[in-house]
């Protein structure tokens, strides 16, 4: 069965055995832009301790990208989920048990190590076991599921936390942690090593060992920036720096700033809900990734311009906003995959993966050391968060302009990277 394409009623059924998966994790890491208030007051954290303590999760997903690539195209999704999905049980409770930053923060690291197949893990099985056109739709609605995780990590963790406390929390995320790892173990077929050549679009040749080839490809080299500033730095905001933008520059209590990342993260549902009805229609009338990106992604350009010149003004609408007209860079993901034969699949997809998470990690401290630096040269609060943002829209930008030039140098064609 996992030698070719399912039936489309086993799809389903793995699908959601992943998806159920993939939303503990996304629950998992945007929960600290909601508990960073809490967290803040109970331990004394600076600006630069949450930044670095919401990465320290992207820091311990970065760290297993590479293995994870090499076991998912030797062992398959089904066998590597599970190992990994018990490190997070174990980051959970660790979590729920620090009495200090060190505590906080190794919890943190093993909970991003736990989770960091559970995108992964289903994108490589999608790269052979759905259509190319499937595989762009089941990517969207894994998205989606994880932004629904998101969604649950706002306004439902606020309203638990004066009734349970936020120990307890992952109390339970450790017991459904371990209730996916049992779907996993039932609905997953087991794996097969793909044929070399992966695909008939694909050379009949075997595949190389380690990353060398992915690392050299001119369509990775591409993609790299726009993952690690513009996709990474979504996520950036969306499970971190959204929140406290909010409460510190727009004036936000924490209620109204978890209400705000609520509909943040129900608008990203929406999203990529509609990414995954329309992307299939899309890609057949010639509307492929690179197309969409190139005239998409100016839009959150100009929106994030936009939030730093409105300063105060700029709130949960505006934050929405920004992270709605960044998901066009969502489309490369597939993009990559398609890209490489699927004995590779796992490996291309993993790397890429690293580049994003790395711009996570990056992005997400930087901004609070950044705040903070420009608060030590005498900069009001407003004014830092102004200022940090304008070092990340000026990243962006670049990153930007690198893909627009490398494309006309490397000409990648739509039949290869969609």
């Amino acid at each position: 069965m996992s030698g070719g394409v399912l039936p489309r009623r086993t799809a389903v059924i793995v699908f959601l055995a992943f998806a159920f998966a993939y939303f503990l994790s996304a629950l998992v890491r945007a929960v600290t832009a909601t508990l960073a208030p809490t967290l803040a007051d109970e331990f004394a954290l600076q600006a630069s301790d949450l930044g670095l303590l919401a990465g320290g999760y992207f820091l311990g997903f970065s760290a297993t990208q590479l293995p994870l690539g090499t076991w998912l195209d030797r062992h398959g999704p089904r066998k590597v989920a599970l190992g990994f999905l018990g490190v997070a049980v174990v980051g959970s409770l660790v979590f729920s048990v620090a009495t200090g930053f060190s505590g906080l923060l190794a919890g943190r690291v093993l909970c991003g190590a736990g989770v960091s197949a559970c995108l992964m893990a289903p994108l490589t099985g999608y790269r052979r076991w759905l259509e190319p056109t499937a595989q762009m739709r089941a990517n969207s609605w894994m998205l989606m599921t994880g932004s629904l995780g998101m969604v649950a990590s706002t306004l439902p963790v606020q309203w638990a936390l004066p009734v349970v406390g936020w120990r307890p929390l992952f109390w339970g995320l450790a017991a459904l942690i371990v209730l996916s790892m049992v779907l996993i173990a039932v609905w997953v077929p087991r794996w097969e090593p793909a044929p070399h050549g992966g695909t008939p679009a694909a050379a009949d040749t075997p595949a190389p060992p380690g990353y060398a080839m992915v690392w050299r490809h001119p369509y990775f080299l591409r993609l790299a920036p726009l993952g690690f500033f513009i996709y990474g730095g979504m996520v950036a905001m969306q499970t971190l720096w959204a929140g406290p933008w909010m409460q510190r520059v727009a004036g936000y209590t924490p209620l109204a700033s978890a209400t705000g990342l609520f509909w943040i993260n129900v608008s990203m549902l929406c999203t990529f809900w509609t990414w995954g009805m329309v992307s299939p229609w899309l890609q057949r009338r010639g509307y492929g990734a690179d197309r969409l990106m190139a005239a998409g992604l100016p839009l959150c350009l100009v929106v994030l311009l936009g939030i730093i010149v409105a300063g105060p003004q700029a709130g949960g609408g505006a934050w929405a906003l920004f992270c709605v007209s960044c998901t066009f860079v969502s489309l490369s993901q597939p993009a990559v995959a398609l890209a490489f034969p699927s004995a590779l699949a796992g490996r291309a997809l993993s790397a890429y993966n690293l580049v994003i998470f790395s711009g996570v990690f990056v992005v997400q401290w930087g901004i609070g050391l950044a705040v903070d630096a420009f608060a030590a040269l005498g900069l009001a609060t407003v004014a830092s968060f102004q200022a940090a943002m304008a070092v990340y829209l000026a990243c962006n930008v670049a990153a930007y302009a690198w893909f627009m030039l490398r494309g006309r140098r490397h000409n990648v064609l739509q039949t290869s990277a969609p």
